[in-house]
């Protein structure tokens, strides 16, 4: 553009008014003080998620210990306690245990949710793993499992409350969520742990498949937080740039005053 047509709208605009120009800086730093302290929290999060990501890992593949005992139940908490692997022994309640809905890469099915009464009398929900929906009928009907004194490893679940969208219904015996309380109040089950435990993969025997299949449990953790702080960062830098030009422009604006 010519220096003619810059006189010409710089004339006709001109320099903006010192409100205008305090009201501008504000908002720019507004703007600028707000994506830095995004980027900064995302910095936070992306250290927290670092963490979690290796504190779990360490959990999951970490010898099997014993779980909290009725006396820790109370402080028992995702943060310091999920994914923990424990190792549990006990009898198992088949006829208190609980279908849950479920999807898998198997198809459609439920997981199995069976009591297991531990030799102090505490009970602990198991899920023992997943089985297709062809393979017990829903109100009864599955194939026998282990009786008398078994010994289960896997990993520390906290309970999941009834979903947003498909919601328990108890009185049907419709389940899709893992809500230990609900489930342990429907099966008329006392001195129930806060947790329940998603028992390991089993080998299978002479290469059959043996249902339900544990080691059900999917672990992931989604981490975007550096791609968002690149985001919040840049948005700051764009925002320094955008007011070095206004700035630029001011000072441009009247010098063209002065000269003419």
């Amino acid at each position: 553009m010519s220096s003619a047509n810059h006189s010409t709208q710089d004339a006709a605009r001109g320099p903006r008014g010192p409100i205008a120009l305090c009201l501008l800086a504000l908002f720019g730093l507004y703007l600028f003080v707000g994506f830095i302290e995004l980027g900064n929290w995302q910095v936070r999060r992306l250290a927290w998620k670092r963490d979690l990501i290796t504190r779990v890992d360490q959990r999951v593949h970490a010898p099997p210990v014993a779980p909290p005992a009725p006396d820790q139940w109370s402080k028992v908490n995702a943060q310091d306690d999920e994914y923990r692997h424990v190792q549990v022994s006990g009898q198992f309640l088949h006829d208190r245990q609980t279908l849950i809905w479920a999807a898998s890469d198997e198809g459609s099915g439920y997981f199995v949710l069976t009591p297991l009464r531990m030799a102090d009398g505490a009970i602990v929900l198991v899920n023992r793993g997943f089985a297709p929906e062809g393979w017990c009928g829903r109100d009864g009907g599955c194939a026998p499992g282990p009786t008398g004194d078994v010994t289960v490893t896997g990993l520390l679940r906290m309970s999941e409350p009834s979903g947003f969208l498909r919601h328990n219904d108890p009185a049907h015996n419709s389940w899709y969520t893992r809500d230990v309380p609900a489930i342990a109040a429907a099966r008329g089950l006392a001195h129930v742990a806060p947790y329940f435990i998603d028992e390991d993969r089993h080998p299978s025997a002479n290469g059959t498949h043996v249902w339900p299949e544990g080691g059900t449990t999917v672990i992931n953790f989604p981490n975007s937080h550096l791609s968002y702080l690149i985001t919040w960062y840049l948005m700051a830098l764009l925002t320094l740039i955008a007011g070095a030009y206004v700035g630029y422009d001011e000072y441009r604006l009247r010098r063209s005053l002065r000269r003419g």
